[in-house]
Protein backbone atom coordinates (compact mmCIF):
# COMPACT_ATOMS: atom_id res chain seq x y z
CA UNK A 1 0.00 0.00 0.00
CA UNK A 2 1.20 3.61 -0.93
CA UNK A 3 1.66 6.37 1.89
CA UNK A 4 1.19 9.16 1.70
CA UNK A 5 2.97 10.63 5.10
CA UNK A 6 4.81 13.74 3.73
CA UNK A 7 3.62 15.96 6.77
CA UNK A 8 3.60 13.63 9.50
CA UNK A 9 6.21 14.47 12.33
CA UNK A 10 9.44 13.21 11.77
CA UNK A 11 9.36 12.22 15.19
CA UNK A 12 6.18 9.41 14.98
CA UNK A 13 7.34 8.18 11.36
CA UNK A 14 10.40 7.14 13.42
CA UNK A 15 8.03 5.29 15.94
CA UNK A 16 5.99 3.87 13.08
CA UNK A 17 8.49 2.79 10.82
CA UNK A 18 10.06 -0.34 13.16
CA UNK A 19 6.39 -1.64 14.58
CA UNK A 20 6.81 -4.89 13.73
CA UNK A 21 3.26 -6.86 12.95
CA UNK A 22 5.27 -10.46 12.92
CA UNK A 23 4.68 -10.25 16.95
CA UNK A 24 1.26 -10.13 16.92
CA UNK A 25 -0.27 -13.62 17.74
CA UNK A 26 -2.63 -15.44 15.42
CA UNK A 27 -5.66 -15.40 18.32
CA UNK A 28 -4.69 -11.40 18.78
CA UNK A 29 -4.78 -11.09 14.59
CA UNK A 30 -8.60 -12.81 15.39
CA UNK A 31 -9.50 -10.56 17.81
CA UNK A 32 -8.35 -7.39 15.70
CA UNK A 33 -10.56 -9.04 12.53
CA UNK A 34 -13.98 -7.97 13.02
CA UNK A 35 -12.27 -4.00 12.89
CA UNK A 36 -10.35 -4.50 9.78
CA UNK A 37 -13.30 -5.95 8.07
CA UNK A 38 -15.98 -2.98 9.24
CA UNK A 39 -13.11 -0.33 8.53
CA UNK A 40 -12.72 -2.04 4.96
CA UNK A 41 -16.62 -2.75 4.20
CA UNK A 42 -17.35 1.40 4.47
CA UNK A 43 -13.85 1.92 2.82
CA UNK A 44 -15.34 -0.10 -0.50
CA UNK A 45 -18.73 1.67 0.35
CA UNK A 46 -16.98 5.21 0.44
CA UNK A 47 -18.56 5.70 3.92
CA UNK A 48 -17.69 7.42 6.96
CA UNK A 49 -15.23 5.88 9.13
CA UNK A 50 -16.48 6.23 12.25
CA UNK A 51 -14.47 4.76 15.71
CA UNK A 52 -15.28 5.12 19.48
CA UNK A 53 -12.81 3.73 21.74
CA UNK A 54 -14.35 3.23 24.96
CA UNK A 55 -12.97 2.36 28.68
CA UNK A 56 -14.42 2.69 31.81
CA UNK A 57 -12.21 6.16 32.70
CA UNK A 58 -11.55 7.57 29.48
CA UNK A 59 -8.22 8.50 30.42
CA UNK A 60 -5.20 6.04 29.36
CA UNK A 61 -6.19 3.25 26.68
CA UNK A 62 -8.94 4.45 24.93
CA UNK A 63 -7.51 7.66 24.32
CA UNK A 64 -3.97 6.03 23.41
CA UNK A 65 -6.58 4.19 21.12
CA UNK A 66 -8.27 6.91 19.38
CA UNK A 67 -4.79 9.03 18.87
CA UNK A 68 -3.31 6.21 16.93
CA UNK A 69 -5.65 5.10 15.07
CA UNK A 70 -6.24 8.50 13.54
CA UNK A 71 -2.43 8.92 13.34
CA UNK A 72 -2.05 5.50 11.27
CA UNK A 73 -5.48 6.39 9.15
CA UNK A 74 -3.38 9.09 8.00
CA UNK A 75 -0.42 7.37 7.76
CA UNK A 76 -1.97 4.77 5.27
CA UNK A 77 -4.00 7.47 3.27
CA UNK A 78 -7.56 6.08 5.00
CA UNK A 79 -9.54 8.68 3.86
CA UNK A 80 -12.69 9.46 6.12
CA UNK A 81 -12.16 8.25 9.66
CA UNK A 82 -12.71 10.04 12.66
CA UNK A 83 -11.60 8.67 16.31
CA UNK A 84 -13.15 9.13 19.43
CA UNK A 85 -12.92 7.84 22.67
CA UNK A 86 -15.04 7.96 25.67
CA UNK A 87 -15.72 6.05 29.35
CA UNK A 88 -18.75 4.66 31.14
CA UNK A 89 -17.52 7.78 33.48
CA UNK A 90 -15.67 11.21 32.74
CA UNK A 91 -12.69 11.51 34.50
CA UNK A 92 -9.34 13.02 32.90
CA UNK A 93 -6.67 12.10 30.50
CA UNK A 94 -3.84 10.65 32.82
CA UNK A 95 -1.13 13.15 32.33
CA UNK A 96 1.53 10.55 31.49
CA UNK A 97 -0.89 9.23 28.27
CA UNK A 98 0.37 12.97 26.89
CA UNK A 99 3.75 12.42 27.85
CA UNK A 100 3.95 9.52 26.85
CA UNK A 101 2.43 10.45 23.13
CA UNK A 102 4.78 13.50 23.52
CA UNK A 103 8.00 11.47 23.46
CA UNK A 104 7.19 9.69 20.63
CA UNK A 105 6.64 13.05 18.54
CA UNK A 106 3.29 14.06 18.84
CA UNK A 107 2.93 18.13 19.93
CA UNK A 108 0.78 18.26 22.65
CA UNK A 109 -0.41 21.54 24.12
CA UNK A 110 -2.72 22.17 27.01
CA UNK A 111 -5.82 24.13 25.55
CA UNK A 112 -7.26 24.67 29.10
CA UNK A 113 -6.76 23.53 32.55
CA UNK A 114 -8.43 22.14 35.50
CA UNK A 115 -10.14 18.67 36.75
CA UNK A 116 -10.34 17.70 33.16
CA UNK A 117 -8.00 19.12 30.88
CA UNK A 118 -8.54 19.62 27.01
CA UNK A 119 -5.25 19.17 24.90
CA UNK A 120 -4.32 19.46 21.00
CA UNK A 121 -2.54 16.49 20.02
CA UNK A 122 -1.00 16.94 16.47
CA UNK A 123 0.22 14.08 14.39
CA UNK A 124 1.08 15.82 10.95
CA UNK A 125 1.75 19.69 10.34
CA UNK A 126 -1.24 20.37 7.75
CA UNK A 127 -3.79 18.34 9.97
CA UNK A 128 -6.12 19.44 13.23
CA UNK A 129 -4.96 18.71 16.50
CA UNK A 130 -6.99 15.73 18.37
CA UNK A 131 -9.15 17.18 20.70
CA UNK A 132 -7.93 14.96 23.98
CA UNK A 133 -10.07 14.90 27.49
CA UNK A 134 -12.06 12.56 29.57
CA UNK A 135 -16.04 12.00 28.60
CA UNK A 136 -18.56 9.81 29.00
CA UNK A 137 -19.86 8.28 25.61
CA UNK A 138 -22.73 9.81 25.15
CA UNK A 139 -20.86 13.35 25.39
CA UNK A 140 -22.30 15.58 22.77
CA UNK A 141 -18.48 15.52 21.28
CA UNK A 142 -18.72 11.93 20.46
CA UNK A 143 -21.08 10.15 17.18
CA UNK A 144 -24.48 9.44 18.21
CA UNK A 145 -24.70 6.87 15.69
CA UNK A 146 -23.17 4.69 12.43
CA UNK A 147 -19.89 4.21 14.45
CA UNK A 148 -18.27 1.02 15.66
CA UNK A 149 -17.42 1.04 19.62
CA UNK A 150 -13.94 -0.62 20.48
CA UNK A 151 -13.96 -1.42 23.92
CA UNK A 152 -10.27 -1.54 25.00
CA UNK A 153 -10.70 -2.51 28.78
CA UNK A 154 -12.77 -5.56 30.49
CA UNK A 155 -14.66 -3.82 32.79
CA UNK A 156 -16.49 -1.03 30.03
CA UNK A 157 -16.82 -4.17 28.03
CA UNK A 158 -18.42 -5.79 30.88
CA UNK A 159 -20.52 -2.94 32.13
CA UNK A 160 -21.78 -1.84 28.41
CA UNK A 161 -23.31 -4.81 26.55
CA UNK A 162 -24.86 -2.59 24.59
CA UNK A 163 -23.84 0.66 23.35
CA UNK A 164 -26.19 3.30 22.11
CA UNK A 165 -25.96 3.76 18.35
CA UNK A 166 -22.97 1.61 17.45
CA UNK A 167 -23.49 -0.54 13.93
CA UNK A 168 -20.80 -2.81 15.84
CA UNK A 169 -19.60 -3.11 19.06
CA UNK A 170 -15.82 -4.86 19.30
CA UNK A 171 -13.75 -6.03 22.04
CA UNK A 172 -10.55 -5.04 21.89
CA UNK A 173 -8.77 -5.20 25.27
CA UNK A 174 -5.56 -3.96 26.71
CA UNK A 175 -4.00 -4.41 29.90
CA UNK A 176 -4.07 -1.10 31.84
CA UNK A 177 -1.08 0.87 32.44
CA UNK A 178 -2.24 2.26 35.42
CA UNK A 179 -0.95 -0.85 37.64
CA UNK A 180 2.57 0.58 36.96
CA UNK A 181 1.54 4.67 38.42
CA UNK A 182 3.85 5.99 40.96
CA UNK A 183 6.62 2.98 40.33
CA UNK A 184 10.07 3.10 38.60
CA UNK A 185 8.65 1.31 35.24
CA UNK A 186 5.80 4.05 35.41
CA UNK A 187 7.11 5.43 31.99
CA UNK A 188 8.36 2.32 30.21
CA UNK A 189 4.99 0.41 30.57
CA UNK A 190 2.91 3.28 29.34
CA UNK A 191 5.46 3.05 26.62
CA UNK A 192 5.19 -0.17 26.19
CA UNK A 193 1.45 -0.16 25.88
CA UNK A 194 1.04 2.71 23.06
CA UNK A 195 3.40 1.17 21.57
CA UNK A 196 1.29 -2.82 21.20
CA UNK A 197 -1.83 -0.39 20.92
CA UNK A 198 0.33 1.33 17.74
CA UNK A 199 0.74 -2.13 16.46
CA UNK A 200 -2.35 -3.46 16.45
CA UNK A 201 -3.91 -0.80 14.45
CA UNK A 202 -0.58 -0.65 12.45
CA UNK A 203 -1.75 -3.83 11.61
CA UNK A 204 -5.72 -3.08 11.10
CA UNK A 205 -5.02 -0.05 8.90
CA UNK A 206 -2.10 -2.06 6.82
CA UNK A 207 -4.91 -4.48 5.99
CA UNK A 208 -7.17 -1.92 4.42
CA UNK A 209 -7.59 -1.87 0.11
CA UNK A 210 -8.49 1.66 -0.67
Amino acid sequence: MITTNITLYPEIENVINPLNIERITDERKATLKPLTEFIQSKVSNNQEIRINFICTHNSRRSHLAQVWAQTLAYYFNIKNVRCYSGGTESTSLFPMVATTLQNSGFEIKMLSEGNNPIYSIKYAENEHGIIGFSKRIDDDFNPKSEFVAIMTCDTANEACPLVPGAEKRIPITFEDPKAFDDTAQQAEKYSERSLQIATELFYVFSQINS
